[in-house]
């Protein structure tokens, strides 16, 4: 390939993957569900290096926007180091499963219910989101309850639903690790709708979460020789850059625009993961 070639590719790599890290550090997403899709769909990668150059990724964006999110005090930490347990425990799982069941019908599934959450996530918050069902015993023995920035003041907030919010935790390292994408979409919804934490909190807390997993998964990537440097380098420049954009705006971003922004990638996300698996190509 000419070098010249090698460079515009490069560029438009790098630049492809900017708009997927301001995506993913705006809604929690991390930047793979844009990524991979680009990759595979737009410049023909192959899809086992597409992943690992996503993963790679996902460790930049979860680095990237998380430092800035744990300084401006939006994330959650205790909340993202107890649910990490969970979703670790359940890709472990899932990767177990995953040479034994069919991921063609588990990514329609997974897609229909995507769909769901995108409409889900449009509602209005329930009228309870500050706690109104009263302090949860679990999230008040783990130290779960928290303040984020609102307003120019710091605002309370009270977990809920601690043992339910663990459990959708699961599903979504189980899903996470027979399909092999991310698992943000589940683990913004299950903090917002069920866990009641704030959406700006959901989503800040699902970028601190995301790197764990990406980075364990990345190295079993890495050992199987699917991490190409010349690819991975790009992307996650781009994808860091983006990431740490995307994290002044979120600061500044009304909660109903994120959430809207939160429906139309996901719902990219469905649409793709339903089309691909009535091919038979996921």
């Amino acid at each position: 390939m000419h070098p010249s070639t090698i460079l515009v590719l490069t560029l438009l790599v790098g630049s492809g993957s900017f708009l997927a890290g301001l995506l993913g550090s705006m809604t929690g997403l991390g930047g793979g569900v844009v990524l991979i899709p680009m990759l595979t769909l737009l410049f023909g990668v192959d899809i086992h290096y597409a992943i690992g150059a996503s993963l790679v990724s996902v460790i930049a964006t979860s680095s990237g926007a998380a430092a800035a999110y744990v300084r401006e005090g939006f994330t959650n930490i205790r909340v993202g180091m107890f649910l990490e347990i969970a979703t670790s425990l359940g890709a472990i799982g899932g990767a177990l499963l995953a040479a034994s069941v069919n991921t063609r019908w588990i990514g329609l599934i997974f897609g229909v219910v995507l769909l769901h959450s995108a409409y889900m996530s449009l509602r209005p918050p329930p009228r309870d989101v500050d706690g109104a069902n009263g302090p949860s015993r679990l999230a008040k023995a783990l130290s779960l309850d928290g303040e984020y920035p609102y307003e120019g003041g710091m605002r309370q907030y009270q977990v809920q639903s601690v043992g339910a919010g663990f459990a959708l935790m699961g599903l979504a390292g189980v899903l996470s690790g027979l399909l092999g994408i991310g698992s943000g979409a589940f683990k913004v919804l299950a903090m917002d709708r069920v866990m009641k934490l704030p959406f700006k909190v959901s989503t800040t807390t699902s970028n601190f979460m995301i790197g764990v997993t990406a980075a364990a998964s990345a190295s079993v990537y890495l050992g199987r020789g699917y991490v190409d440097p010349g690819l991975s380098m790009p992307v996650m420049l781009g994808v860091l850059a983006g990431s740490l954009l995307g994290a002044k705006i979120l600061a500044h971003a009304p909660a109903r625009k994120l959430r809207m922004l939160f429906a139309a990638v996901i719902g990219f996300l469905a649409i793709q993961m339903i089309y691909n698996s009535l091919r038979g190509t996921l």
